[in-house]
């Protein structure tokens, strides 16, 4: 049977078809978008602290876990977490009463100082051998997890972004220069909270961040303005973002001219109270370049419930809704990090 000139016509096109697609699928250019599309990039988390050690560490290691998993565009391949050692703190001295303090103020004194001279007396030179120890032996781990962060074992291990979460301390990087140039060589540097509070000695760690924790005040209710609603690290959430409780920090060693700002508040909340009540620019996250890597960082993060989501969290101040924008909030920006996001790092001015 002969076919029509028009079924010869749709099967020369079916066969061309069918060996165009035979040839894409075989072209660099398609493997590569596939296996980009397949594979999620490869992250190591850092938790580890020689400074102060927030509890809600925990949190943040379960829901970036939760966002890799849920997402599928990231996968956490390394956990450098802290190692399993106590070290007995040696109580401290109350500061120093204020020339100007009250009454009130005397009685807390007096009685901080009864419970620090009670504490001292508890205190024996084998405590402080034990404890002198347990440092040394903590401070040896620690070293010997972060080594994993050479440049060469980032490499080896084709890690295409790390992130720290809550660090804090002078953490022993095995190479601190190296580490900088690794992220500017293309990669994915992404942090939150207190990762400003690390690394304060290194000059090249925070000109890279982009700025660094300098105090905070009490916990307070805060608004935040997205100065980049655009941006994978604000898509989503409302703005003004309203947060009932969180500590905030106040920030040094930052220059607008080198960062995109993403959240930022027009008040510094100090003790719950407007800085002055002057109209000022507080950045709370930003984004910027350096070199060819990406960084992108956010000050939130202290609270748990700023971090998890889930209704049941004990003592919960801020509801489910600001932990799921909280997560959207780093989900954008470990995206747009790891180059998986487009959005803009040019400073606004």
């Amino acid at each position: 049977m002969q076919l029509p000139p028009l079924a010869h016509a749709s099967r020369r096109s079916l066969a061309l078809l069918l060996f165009s697609g035979l040839a894409a699928a075989h072209s660099p250019l398609f493997s590569s978008t596939l296996q980009a599309a397949e594979e999620p990039k490869r992250i190591v988390l850092v938790t580890v602290t020689t400074g102060f050690r927030h509890s809600s560490i925990a949190s943040a290691e379960k829901i970036l876990q939760k966002l890799a998993d849920e997402s599928k565009a990231f996968t956490i391949v390394d956990k450098i977490q802290q190692p399993d050692i106590t070290v007995p703190r040696k109580p401290n001295a109350p500061r120093a009463l204020a020339p100007n303090a009250d009454e009130n103020a005397k009685k807390r004194f007096e009685a901080d100082t009864k419970r620090f001279e009670e504490a001292m007396t508890k205190w024996t030179p084998e405590i402080d051998a034990q404890a002198k120890a347990a440092r040394d032996q903590l401070d040896k781990e620690i070293a010997t997890a972060l080594a994993r962060l050479a440049p060469a074992e980032l490499e080896a291990k084709k890690i295409d972004g790390v992130i720290f979460a809550n660090t804090t301390g002078d953490l022993p990087l095995p190479d601190k220069e190296g580490f900088v140039q690794w992220v500017q060589k293309g990669h994915g540097f992404m942090a939150m909270h207190s990762a400003s509070d690390t690394l304060h000695k290194f000059p090249g760690y925070i000109s890279m961040l982009g700025g660094e924790f300098e105090t905070h005040g009490g916990q307070a209710a805060i608004e935040l303005t997205a100065l980049d609603a655009a941006h994978p690290a604000a898509a989503g959430i409302p703005s003004p973002w309203s947060i009932a409780k969180e500590e905030m920090y106040r920030i040094r060693s930052y220059d607008r001219s080198r960062v995109r700002d993403i959240f930022a508040s027009t008040v510094i909340p100090m003790d719950g109270r407007p800085d002055q009540g002057t109209a000022a620019h507080f950045p709370v996250s930003w984004v910027r370049s350096e070199g060819k890597g990406r960084v992108f960082y956010t000050s939130l993060g202290h609270r748990e419930d700023v971090w998890d989501d889930d209704a049941n969290i004990p003592n919960r101040l801020n509801g489910p809704e600001v932990a799921q924008r909280f997560q959207k909030h780093i989900l954008g920006g470990i995206r747009w990090a790891l180059g998986l996001a487009e959005g803009s790092s040019e400073p606004q001015k």
